[in-house]
């Protein structure tokens, strides 16, 4: 049973957002998320939301060379693409949390076979301040960027998360993630693939973020859309809702191509 705790400024906040829309929407939060046991390419299969798998394989991959998943914690995301990286990729599956990166660990090693697992380093470093070294600048083939955000559906499966939801918070991670994709850019070479994903409802967060880079390096990248036919399209991708995708999502998917080596 879910909580009967309501908090005001966010009932506001996504009612202004998705108006009519929204009770629909906050009851298919509620439920179960969607959930399959993913194995291609796996020794042991590994649950996940069918909109991870996708936004995963959004990322255009190289025939060789490395890549990068720059906030790779639980893992599910790096083994869809470990499952589908042919044998000159390597991958680069970075968390900054020590926590989650041994999770990460445990996971790759329970899930890859010698050979793939052989091909996957495991990192922990600031992947925005990483874009700052002028070293680093242009050394990925591909980036997955999969944010830290708001994350609704587990707001509100927790009382307390949701008691402590202020209307500043989305504004607040769409900083972070500003600075996690302005130097996922500069991190990707020229011709590399960058997919920008989130598993936030708001705008701020996906939209809007994207809208930030294109002002800056505009003339050095060209959008990709995502080309699942799943969710609906937006400005600069496609966004998976509960809500019209059989408890999917959410998932908001953003792809980028590099067109000059910034």
């Amino acid at each position: 049973m879910p909580h009967p705790f309501v908090n005001e400024d966010f009932e506001d906040y996504y009612k202004t957002i998705y108006g009519t829309r929204w009770e629909g929407l906050r009851s298919s939060l509620l439920n179960p998320a969607s959930s399959i046991a993913y194995s291609r390419g796996l020794i042991l299969p590994y649950r996940l939301d069918p909109s991870s798998v996708l936004a995963a394989l959004s990322l255009r991959l190289p025939g060789e060379g490395l890549i990068l998943d720059a906030c790779a914690a639980p893992g599910g995301k790096s083994l869809v693409i470990a499952s589908v990286m042919g044998g000159g990729v390597r991958l680069l599956a970075n968390e900054l949390s020590g926590e989650r990166r041994r999770r990460l660990t445990d996971v790759l090693d329970r899930h890859l076979d010698g050979e793939t697992r052989s091909r996957i380093a495991v990192s922990g470093f600031d992947a925005a301040a990483l874009g700052g070294r002028k070293g680093e600048r242009r050394r990925f083939a591909g980036i997955l960027l999969d944010v830290p955000c708001s994350a609704e559906r587990h707001v509100l499966a927790s009382e307390k998360a949701l008691a402590q939801w202020k209307p500043a918070r989305p504004r607040f991670l769409a900083r972070r993630q500003w600075a996690l994709l302005s130097a996922a850019f500069l991190l990707l070479r020229e011709e590399g693939s960058l997919v920008y994903a989130t598993c936030s409802l708001s705008p701020e967060e996906n939209d809007g973020v994207c809208f930030r880079l294109q002002e800056k390096y505009g003339r050095a990248l060209v959008p990709d859309e995502p080309d699942f036919p799943e969710g609906e399209k937006t400005t600069f991708g496609r966004i998976i809702l509960p809500d019209r995708q059989k408890g999917m999502g959410p998932m908001y998917v953003a792809r980028f191509r590099k067109v000059s080596g910034i």
